[in-house]
This record gives C-alpha cells, structure tokens and sequence, in this order.
C-alpha cells in the first residue's frame, strides 16, 4: 500500500490516456467572417466622395491605375471642391500643390455636374493642366447607370 502512495505523486500510477483532437471548430471563424462580409457591405456605398452630383453617363471604359486620385467636383451651382473642401478656381491650383506636394503625375479627376455649364468644367480642368498636372481625366456614371429622375419643374 505504501508503495502505492507514492506512485500516486511521482506520476507513476494510473495514466489516463488522452486522444487529440483533430478536427478544427470552423463555426467560430465563419461567423466572424459572416459579419465582416455584412460590415463592409452596409459601409462600402458610404466611402464614395461627399459631395452629392449628378454625374453624366458614358460608353467608355473605366480608367484603372494603382495610385489613389485626387477628386475635383463641380456641383450643380458651379461651386468648386477639392475633395470635400470648397475652394475658389483662383485657390484650386495652390491647393492642389499643397497636397500633392508639386508632384505633377499625380492623378486628378474632374466630376461635373449635369446641370453645370461645361465651360465651368473645361476652365477648371485648363487651370489643373497649366499648372502642369498632366494625368487629369472626367469621371462619368458608366455604362449602363440609369439617370436619376429629379423633380424639377419648369
């Protein structure tokens, strides 16, 4: 009996025999990714540029490339903004040298309005060119996206 004693706390008793586990519990990840998928879904629509237009369509292709741009739009009342932030066209063209730093291959997208004149449009984008921003391109809804019907009455 005594010996049996001290078996019990050097480890020498009774082993218990222990199988691993080989499969991985996977419902813990799909659910994490399952409400990831659902996050990004409900905020994608909500990263596009703050300023509400109008934009015309067109049948081109869609202008690809690895840097972020620079987004200029013209609203319906003429009013110019850089990115979020309205500016004046006599202002647009240090601003814009502010933040790209004078790199003059950065990309800049012009967005007018429907409604905007579109001398309104080719002035602003004759004062990015002279500034020696070359990589300057208009964006349009695409192909295929229906015009959305306003209620104006004439």
């Amino acid at each position: 009996m005594e010996g049996n004693h001290y078996t019990a706390f050097t480890g020498k008793g009774r082993r218990r025999r222990h199988t691993q586990m080989s499969e991985i519990n996977v419902t813990p990840f799909v659910d994490v990714m399952l409400v990831l998928l659902i996050v990004f879904m409900v905020t994608a629509p909500l990263l596009t540029v703050g300023v509400p237009l109008e934009l015309p369509n067109a049948k081109s292709a869609t202008v690809q490339g690895n840097d972020e741009p620079l987004v200029i739009s013209i609203d319906g009342d003429g009013r110019l903004f850089l990115e979020d932030i309205e500016v004046s066209i006599e202002n647009l063209v240090p601003k814009l040298q502010a933040v790209t730093g004078a790199k003059q291959d950065q990309r800049i997208f012009v967005r007018g309005d429907t409604n905007v004149e579109y001398g309104r449009v080719l002035a602003v984008m004759g004062e990015i060119h002279n500034a020696g921003f070359k990589r300057v391109a208009m964006v349009s809804a695409g192909p295929g996206k229906a015009k959305p019907k306003t209620d104006k009455k004439n």
